[in-house]
């Protein structure tokens, strides 16, 4: 595994793509950086350089939006019960996002633009996304999913530029991963840090819900952690749960960190530390959601299979509608047949087999998973 990370870690050294800080005001940069201790790797400057210039661009662009939209942003009223898609990172809520984006009649969505220009987008987006679409690798690096700035995107970006409370951060700075692992359930954050990323989350959605009145679709694996908070938040919420076999999560969140990571860091990762970070995440996010979920109401939760979803994704998709009591499945699937008849030829990504003691350790940290949903160990 060192060659190809070395291999990966050449390959994407100079690049300045991919990188949600692309997005962030000066001023904000500005207090990131300080508050990491301005250690921003050599291998790593041309990036900072890039995310500086960027700043002072967006800083400007965020006053502009402010004066303009500021007010209508407050009385704001989300008033149609938002949809939350849950699930580990490399669990399929990718695939499952893009399939419920289809239904343009009930659901909006934030896309690639708006999650990395949280200030700026309602001002920017016509204009920027196309000018700056090369910023934005037509596929994704983990998975060759399709992207663009027009593709729905998980939210968790725009509330980590608005507050700096994101476990995302810990990536880009992984020398305090663990100071900012915190912020992927909550649970040891402390009061104040817990009402900035809620006030900064609400803001973003009412932002989105001013640009497009409809049900909030929404997709962050870190969320799968928060149930408590966003019924906090919006106590008539629904929840889509996708689950996968563990090795493969496990197997493919090790190709993560070895694909798209190396876009994102300012600092020389710990390699000998990923395994371990991995598993320890996984386990506190089901910690939390585990805890959590008897406070959902039944009728507000449904739960999947993602072999299930990759077997037949409409089927799955109407039994979600059903179960949800969602409205206009009949007038989605249509184009769902025909957004599934793209994907024809896919190619997923094929991993060597897991090592026995790799195996043991996934097994035995990950065991209540293996047995709620029925994977074999």
């Amino acid at each position: 595994m060192s060659r190809q990370v070395t291999r990966n870690e050449l390959r994407h050294r100079w690049s300045i793509s991919h990188n949600y800080l692309a997005g962030v005001t000066a001023g904000d940069w500005w207090r990131l950086l300080r508050q990491n201790d301005f250690a921003v790797s050599p291998a790593y400057w041309h990036r900072a350089i890039f995310i500086t210039a960027t700043s002072l661009i967006n800083s400007f662009n965020s006053r502009r939006e402010s004066r303009r939209y500021d007010k209508a942003v407050e009385q704001m009223r989300i008033t149609k019960p938002p949809l939350f898609i849950l699930g580990h990172w490399r669990s399929g809520t990718t695939l499952l996002h893009y399939l419920l984006a289809h239904d343009r009649e009930q659901f909006t969505f934030a896309n690639t633009y708006q999650v990395v220009n949280p200030k700026t987008f309602l001002t920017t987006e016509q204009f920027f996304a196309r000018c700056f679409s090369w910023l934005v690798p037509p596929k994704r690096p983990m998975d060759n999913m399709p992207q663009s700035f027009a593709s729905p995107q998980e939210d968790e970006f725009a509330p980590l530029l608005l507050s700096f409370c994101s476990p995302y951060i810990g990536i880009s700075f992984p020398a305090r991963f663990d100071h900012y692992s915190r912020f992927l359930t909550f649970r040891d954050a402390s009061a104040q840090d817990v009402a900035r990323w809620k006030e900064a989350f609400v803001w973003f959605c009412k932002k989105l819900t001013l640009k497009v009145d409809k049900s909030l679709l929404l997709k962050s694996p870190a969320h799968t952690g928060r149930i408590r908070l966003i019924l906090e938040m919006f106590p008539d919420a629904r929840f889509v749960h996708v689950h996968r076999d563990p090795y493969r999560v496990f197997q493919s969140q090790r190709h993560f960190f070895d694909t798209a990571a190396w876009y994102t860091y300012l600092q020389k990762p710990d390699l000998s530390s990923i395994d371990e970070g991995i598993l320890n995440r996984y386990r506190l996010m089901y910690d939390a959601f585990f805890e959590d979920l008897p406070s959902v109401p039944p009728e507000q939760f449904c739960e999947v299979r993602f072999e299930d979803l990759e077997r037949d994704p409409v089927a799955v998709t109407r039994r979600i509608y059903q179960s949800l009591s969602l409205p206009g499945f009949e007038t989605l699937e249509p184009a769902l047949r025909s957004y599934v008849s793209s994907l024809t030829g896919y190619q997923k990504n094929d991993f060597e087999p897991l090592d026995d003691r790799c195996r043991r350790m996934v097994a035995d940290r990950w065991a209540r998973n293996f047995e709620a949903w029925g994977y074999a160990i």
